[in-house]
């Protein structure tokens, strides 16, 4: 009688345990895994290095952006953008506007109205490299939601975002592009 209870607890607790290892997978297939965007050169510019890795983490409301982009020129400022398709060929240029799935208009990151897309600028150290993390609270991993990034476009532009043209804030030539993927 002992044994057949034991086996049965035992049972159990294996049980529990495949379905919550079953319920953190299905996280990840929701959405609560990471991505992450591997940025290349285009060919606008040249010479032309400007490279980097950015990670996608979901938080319970929102995106946390963070990594590093190298090649820029020391102590410039670039305009950086989520757009809306995830394809970079043509330059860059094959990936549309800026992520905008509530019809904003474009301005500084966090502005009210703002579009989905609009990412703080990327601001070069003496070694032009920029280094950045941002909690967005505009975008999401999750599939199946319209402010869901996976399979878009991440760009650095050669110039300063002006945060005031539309409607994409006048920040130049796409330097650098690479599409968002899940990990």
């Amino acid at each position: 009688m002992k044994n057949n209870f034991r086996r049965a607890l035992t049972l159990s607790v294996s049980l529990a345990c495949v379905a919550m290892l079953g319920a953190c997978g299905n996280m990840s297939m929701n959405g609560r895994a990471g991505a992450s965007a591997t940025l290349a050169p285009t060919a606008a510019v040249s010479p032309n290095t400007v490279a980097g890795t950015v990670t996608f983490t979901a938080l319970e409301h929102g995106v946390r952006v963070a990594g590093e982009v190298r090649g820029l020129k020391p102590g410039s400022e670039h305009g950086f953008h989520i757009h809306e398709k995830g394809d970079c060929g043509d330059n860059g240029n094959a990936a549309g506007g800026h992520f905008n799935p509530s019809g904003g208009k474009h301005g500084k990151y966090g502005s009210a109205g703002g579009h989905a897309g609009d990412m703080p600028s990327l601001v070069a150290d003496s070694s032009g490299a920029a280094r950045f993390s941002v909690d967005d609270h505009s975008i999401s991993l999750t599939e199946g939601t319209p402010n869901n990034i996976v399979g878009r476009a991440l760009v650095v532009h050669r110039d300063p975002d002006d945060f005031s043209s539309q409607p994409a804030g006048n920040s130049g030539p796409r330097v650098a592009c690479a599409v968002i993927v899940r990990k």
